[in-house]
């Protein structure tokens, strides 16, 4: 999907708040699952996520550093590090505003931030969005075409729309976490792949 396609990708229209239930509701299934089950399905979704094409092909890629009930990260940081990749987290610097970082050891590299979230440490290289081949993101509710409901902050989509025109945008979730339908606003950015642990959704 193209970035022109991606950020047309629309939605029929929806009641009033119909977003932030449809968000209450996939956080909601996702904080509902056991650790041990939570552990098992990352698992599952980071063997996905290594394998397609987009991450494979990558030489620098943008992976978020899993928080709370997040499909958990760690596995594809040491995936990526043993590929030989480029790998960056974000850090968020201001209001709609984050920016990534060189990530060499995610144990040592990797800090609590804002709002306790795992970020990168200070003194480590920034790199552009502009350098980045893939970009892995995280979110609270999905849909088949790819529509992303984030956690309001507006990071990403802010992030997303700095990068290279037609580059991958990959998201990870749980089946848990997909919806139906999403309603789609006008900075809402659609990814280009969603991976849960059963299936890859691409939108056409």
């Amino acid at each position: 999907m193209t970035a022109e396609r991606r950020d047309k990708a629309g939605s029929r229209p929806q009641p009033p708040g119909a977003k932030l239930e449809l968000r209450r509701r996939a956080l909601a299934a996702r904080d509902a699952l056991p650790d041990a089950v939570r552990a098992l399905l990352s698992a599952q979704v980071c063997a996905r996520a290594a394998a397609l094409p987009e991450l494979a092909d990558a030489a620098t890629i943008m992976l978020y550093a899993s928080f709370r009930s997040e499909v958990e990260t760690t596995a594809l940081f040491a995936w990526a590090s043993a590929a030989g990749k480029t790998v960056c987290a974000p850090r968020i610097l201001a209001p709609r505003l984050m920016a990534a970082y060189l990530i060499t050891d995610p144990a040592a590299d990797l800090v609590p931030g804002s709002w306790g979230i795992p970020e990168p440490r200070d003194g480590l290289a920034e790199v552009s969005p502009q350098r980045m081949d893939v970009v892995v993101v995280p979110g609270a509710a999905f849909d088949a075409a790819g529509r992303r409901c984030g956690y309001g902050g507006g990071f990403y989509d802010t992030y997303l729309a700095r990068t290279r025109p037609g580059i991958p945008w990959v998201a990870l979730a749980f089946e848990a976490q997909l919806v139906d339908e999403l309603p789609c606003e006008p900075h809402d950015l659609a990814v280009g792949a969603v991976v849960t642990e059963a299936r890859i959704l691409r939108p056409l």
